[in-house]
């Protein structure tokens, strides 16, 4: 509508909707993955987002060929149908191929146990699904899409992404070197104006479009702020399509040359503005009003739902460390409110029976309709950093006096919440580390006081906790040095050798080999003094000792076999 109102044609509106529908994958997702923030809940927006705009660059390289006819004949929505039909089943019969074909393949080619020959072979089938759907018609830039989407759906999947990484990375430079080459510095100075428009179009318009959707999804206004900001751009498929457009004359030139112009330097700002945009709180507050109209009917839920609780711990994040939490204390018939972002988990919480609410803990009035005031104690487990500190400066901000527990992912993060004073911070990266520490020094049979010395020196330079060293022992079969040792119940018969007497007495060890390590009479097991213990018929005596010994031993315990 806004391209139609400044006077271009139709095509070449439906053309620049397309391009700013478009956002780019390889960028944001890199710069996420970067930040930690893949999981959190603007991360999983963006993800989602992107890669619904990835599956309609399909109907998109449909349509462009089919805008330079004009849109006005009939005819030319009869080849829209007919192209759609087109694609659909080319689709179909690469699903189909993918399924039955492809994997029979790469079986084959695994066979040949040569990484070089799987590599050819992920190229060539990629390339060639891009050569037939070219002479079917479509485009190589759908073939490509398709090609890609065959090997994604095949067992070797994880095998083809880690061996044409490096070459991912390759394309992936060569393509925004060659992007960066469409940059037109006297296409900047002449028509400076139109260029800083557009850029402002992806930055602010772009952007203001995604934040609207994620609030309408009910996302917190901190997190559709920065799912607006991660979506602000151009992306790599605009600029496929804005060369078909262009091949195919649907565009021109002296159109598009101040969109690329644009949309490159929306891509260049994007890392910084992303960087930056937790520390910019204003767009969260420009959303805060709507934030608040949309919430309404879940606050109410959880202000009903929660009356009268007293004394219970509010849990914040509904992950698998807020499950392991709340399923704990309601074992202990302690109450719990669990506030969490994410609609599946809350689902996942509903389905179990547990109090998880969809609210933003970051916002007073959430916390407020959680009843903060009388709790007895905040466990604070999401993702996101940023809304980690928000919430803690929330918690503070209402002068509440309940202590308050943080599990954060990375160690670096502890001193960020230092200053909110909280009753403790757990790191997950120096959890995890010192449970492989402690598993690989039990397995390497070091002894268990050394073990105990390393993981308190660890403590000492990480962070404090109150969970103490607890392993298994290990298995006799374990430990190299007592390979040759095994454990035997012998039932001591009446009559034998060692009935009446005690270990000591027969001198047993030193005589056969063999040591007494327990005894079961009739319903107790002796454990203790056992060399004084005198042996009674019909005992179970517990034995130690190698397997020779064991069957010499046996004799003294049995006189049947002592007379054979």
């Amino acid at each position: 509508g806004v391209a139609l109102w400044m006077g271009w044609s139709l095509a070449e509106s439906i053309t620049f909707g397309f391009v700013f529908a478009l956002s780019s994958t390889a960028l944001v997702l890199r710069t996420l993955s970067e930040r930690n923030e893949l999981d959190a809940p603007h991360g999983r927006f963006i993800v989602g987002t992107l890669i619904f705009q990835d599956l309609c660059i399909v109907p998109m390289v449909l349509i462009i060929p089919i805008l330079s006819q004009g849109l006005n004949d009939l005819a030319v929505w009869r080849d829209v149908g007919f192209a759609m039909g087109q694609a659909l089943l080319m689709v179909v019969g690469l699903f189909v191929c993918s399924r039955k074909l492809v994997p029979l393949l790469f079986k084959w080619v695994d066979a040949s146990r040569s990484s070089e020959v799987f590599i050819l072979t992920v190229l060539c089938l990629c390339i060639g699904t891009a050569y037939l759907t070219s002479l079917s018609g479509l485009s190589l830039a759908l073939g490509a899409f398709l090609g890609g989407m065959i090997v994604a759906d095949t067992d070797f999947r994880h095998r083809a992404m880690g061996d044409i990484l490096p070459l991912k990375d390759v394309f992936v430079s060569f393509f925004f070197v060659s992007l960066g080459m469409f940059f037109d510095l006297e296409v900047l100075s002449e028509r400076t104006t139109e260029v800083l428009l557009l850029l402002l179009a992806f930055l602010f318009g772009k952007g203001a479009i995604a934040a609207l959707a994620a609030m309408l999804m009910r996302f917190p206004p901190r997190a559709a702020w920065l799912a607006g900001v991660g979506l602000a751009q151009f992306g790599e498929f605009g600029f496929v399509v804005l060369q078909l457009a262009l091949r195919e004359k649907v565009v021109s030139e002296e159109v598009i040359a101040p969109l690329l112009n644009a949309g490159i330097l929306s891509m260049f700002l994007t890392p910084l503005i992303v960087y930056k945009a937790p520390h910019f709180t204003a767009g969260e507050r420009i959303l805060d009003p709507l934030a608040k109209l949309l919430r309404t009917k879940s606050a109410e839920d959880l202000e009903q739902k929660t009356v009268g609780h007293n004394d219970h711990v509010i849990i914040i994040g509904y992950g698998i460390s807020g499950q392991l939490l709340t399923s704990s204390l309601r074992t202990l018939s302690i109450e719990t409110v669990v506030l969490e972002m994410n609609s599946d988990n809350v689902r996942i919480g509903r389905e179990r029976g547990d109090p998880v609410y969809y609210a933003d803990a970051t916002s007073e009035e959430a916390l407020g309709h959680a009843h903060l005031e009388s709790s007895r104690a905040v466990v604070i487990m999401i993702n996101d950093h940023q809304a980690t500190e928000r919430v803690l400066s929330t918690i503070r901000r209402l002068e509440i006096e309940a202590p308050v527990f943080v599990r954060t992912q990375y160690m670096k993060g502890v001193e960020d919440f230092e200053k909110f004073n909280p009753a403790g911070v757990v790191a997950c990266e120096v959890e995890g580390g010192l449970e492989v520490l402690s598993r690989v020094l039990r397995k390497l049979q070091v002894p268990r006081n050394l073990i105990i010395r390393e993981i308190d020196d660890a403590r000492n330079q990480t962070m404090r906790s109150d969970r103490s060293f607890k392993e298994a022992p290990l298995p006799l079969e374990e430990h190299q040095e007592l390979k040759e040792l095994t454990v035997e119940t012998i039932l001591l018969i009446a009559g034998s050798r060692a009935d009446g007497k005690s270990p000591r007495e027969m001198d047993l060890a030193e005589r056969t080999g063999i040591l007494v390590i327990a005894i079961k009479r009739e319903q107790r097991l002796l454990l203790h003094r056992l060399a004084e213990t005198t042996l009674l018929a019909d005992d179970l005596v517990y034995c130690i000792g190698k397997k020779t010994d064991l069957e010499i031993g046996s004799e003294w315990f049995d006189p049947s076999i002592s007379k054979d």
